[in-house]
């Protein structure tokens, strides 16, 4: 069964409450928040503060997307913050396997990002340590962006990975999801698919989630 997280990145940032409670009440499995500190993407969203306030109201794990230079240095942040999955970026870290055991030991399930142009094989010596890898089908830091269609490669390139390295990680995708990308992404291997603008442009949000969990079925 896919598992779908609508990403809050596209919902109406004046409303964030009753967007989780939408979530909550939804069939989605996670929420996805973007951290975004406006140097390592172009762009600035929400911090800590407003993290902790969302985790007061969720009913779904929050998997926080750490879109930031450096993201070793806010694990204990992240986890006080509410955090059930944090996901920083391999672009972001230099000493990769020192952050995600950090994160572990924290208490927090461990997920690495991978940029549109990285190399999944990158990957192969943290894999076995991982619990989710998070693929970028569009480049990060804004909602709304055309899917990338070399992700479908990099998805069955990742399976393949997590197979001949006995991983236990899950597949995230993030960017470009909707309809017409998604059952080719299922096809591929992947096994979670954040949603932000096709969930939160759609006139009704909860059939949007529930029709990408049935192309599953």
């Amino acid at each position: 069964m896919i598992q779908v997280a609508p990403s809050l990145l596209s919902a109406d940032f004046a409303r964030l409450g009753d967007a989780v409670t939408m979530v909550n009440s939804s069939g989605a499995s996670m929420i996805h928040i973007d951290v975004m500190d406006g140097m390592f993407v172009p762009n600035l969203t929400i911090g800590f503060p407003v993290i902790k306030a969302i985790s007061a109201i969720a009913e779904k794990p929050l998997d926080v997307h750490m879109m930031v230079m450096d993201p070793g240095r806010f694990v204990d942040r992240v986890r006080d913050a509410g955090a059930a999955v944090m996901n920083v970026h391999w672009e972001a870290c230099t000493h990769l396997d020192r952050v995600v055991h950090a994160i572990k030991d924290a208490g927090m399930r461990a997920a690495v990002t991978l940029n549109p142009a990285t190399p999944v094989m990158l990957l192969r010596d943290i894999i076995a340590e991982l619990d989710m890898v998070l693929l970028m089908s569009v480049n990060p830091g804004f909602g709304g962006q055309r899917f990338i269609p070399n992700t479908l490669r990099k998805v069955r390139e990742l399976r393949t990975l997590i197979a001949e390295c006995g991983s236990e990680a899950v597949i995230e995708i993030d960017g470009g999801v909707n309809l017409s990308t998604a059952p080719d992404l299922i096809e591929a291997g992947a096994d979670v698919l954040v949603a932000g603008s096709y969930v939160f442009g759609a006139a009704d949000p909860y059939k949007a989630i529930s029709d990408l969990i049935e192309l599953s079925k």
